[in-house]
């Protein structure tokens, strides 16, 4: 519904300051300070900042805070509203999620309006869209990581119990992942979330994703100057593939004999391996009642993430943590420490006489960019050139030997 102003302007923002409602979640500024009188593609000022972004079917700006940086995304207030509820939802059981931080209300629009609401997310540190990923109108060497990423986080979100109903590249951000690379999806306002999701909706998630991909190559291939030949059309194939393949092993049920207790263990070990934390393991006997039945209730894929945080308080995503863990355990190993307590201590001293320092030379090296990330790329250097001169290399060495070569980080297909 469109007011009159005291002049007669009849534009749904005039002069006149309004304050729309605002829900904030714990941890983030207000947003008060925010000119939200106006559309947010006519904001100005300070806190406005450049981001990576990919293409988005509603206005999307950034603002930097002292607490972050955050994505305010404007749409119809239904909409908007499903987007912050679902991404509350997702936060609870997965990390491959933008994070909500607030929904804003502009009740003196009317509600179908596109600028009647907004939905602010905190924005997914050191991502990048997939554009960037591209060579031509494919992603060349980096395919493989791409079909990983995206298939894994399908299957995160389904897992999880979330119906993405427009699975698309632009809906997500991708970040690199020690040697891989990590998708999270940021646009969920035709989500829904459910207890479970039957074959049938993680089904039609699937041709969704397909016929979206496809049609998101083709409008690469002709961006490029190139005909349909050229475009990459069988990646949602491809990445439907290897999303099968993934939630089949995760949803397996194997029949042992009660005697094959260790392939109760194998299957725990084969799952966190993959990244995967298991919650319970059910064992039902058969009908006659000499072998039984297994099955697992799995996690997001935050097993080692979720490891390290515990042991030294690092934030990292799940092959970073992969590749920390195994250097945190060489250091421990090599003083041949078994003890609990005297891994902890230890633990302590690899933190201090070993992350730390390395992270200080990498945030002076390369502000700005992820140090966690610059932490894996080194500790692959430093394996290749132990590995060159057959004798393991210190630090300082290993990070001067780093630098000198252009701080190289992981051969593709590492």
């Amino acid at each position: 519904m469109t007011e009159t102003g005291p002049s007669g302007d009849t534009s749904p923002y005039h002069p006149r300051t309004r304050t729309p409602r605002l829900t904030i979640r714990p941890g983030n500024p207000d947003f008060l300070d925010l000119p939200w009188e106006l559309a947010i593609d006519d904001w100005t000022g300070g806190r406005l900042v450049k981001m990576p972004v990919g293409v988005h079917r509603h206005p999307v700006v950034f603002v930097a805070y002292e607490e972050d940086v955050y994505a305010i995304k404007e749409m119809p207030t239904r909409l908007a509203s499903n987007e912050f509820d679902v991404l509350r939802g997702l936060e609870q059981v997965t990390g491959r999620s933008a994070k909500p931080a607030g929904l804003v209300t502009r009740t003196w629009l009317d509600s179908d309006q596109e600028q009647a609401s907004a939905v602010i997310t905190r924005y997914v540190k050191y991502a990048f869209p997939y554009r960037h990923l591209l060579i031509g109108s494919s992603f060349g060497p980096r395919r493989s990581q791409m079909l990983d990423a995206f298939a894994g986080l399908l299957v995160d979100l389904h897992l999880a119990g979330c119906y993405w109903g427009d699975c698309s590249l632009s809906n997500v951000l991708y970040r690199y992942d020690a040697g891989a690379i990590e998708a999270t999806m940021i646009d969920a306002e035709t989500s829904e979330l459910h207890q479970t999701l039957s074959n049938g909706q993680r089904l039609a998630d699937i041709e969704i994703m397909k016929e979206n991909l496809a049609g998101e190559m083709s409008d690469i291939a002709a961006i490029r100057e190139g005909s349909v030949d050229d475009a990459d059309l069988g990646l949602g194939e491809d990445i439907a593939s290897r999303y099968e393949t993934l939630w089949t092993e995760l949803n397996a049920e194997l029949v042992i004999s009660r005697e094959e207790g260790y392939r109760v263990r194998e299957r725990i070990s084969r799952l966190n391996d993959l990244g995967f934390s298991v919650h319970d393991v059910d064992l039902e006997p058969t009908e006659s009642g000499d072998l039984v039945t297994m099955g697992v209730h799995v996690g997001g894929r935050t097993f080692n993430s979720d490891r390290l945080k515990e042991m030294t308080g690092i934030e990292a995503s799940e092959n970073q943590a992969r590749t920390i863990l195994s250097d945190l355990n060489y250091f421990v190993a090599k003083r041949g420490i078994t003890s609990t307590t005297g891994k902890r201590v230890v633990g302590y001293q690899w933190f201090t006489q070993s992350f730390e320092p390395v992270i200080d030379r990498i945030s002076r090296n390369w502000p700005g960019e992820d140090p966690i990330q610059g932490y894996c790329d080194f500790l692959n250097h430093r394996i290749e050139l132990a590995a060159e001169r057959g004798a393991d290399v210190e630090n300082d060495a290993s990070f001067d030997s780093w630098a000198s070569r252009g701080f190289p980080g992981f051969s593709i297909g590492n």
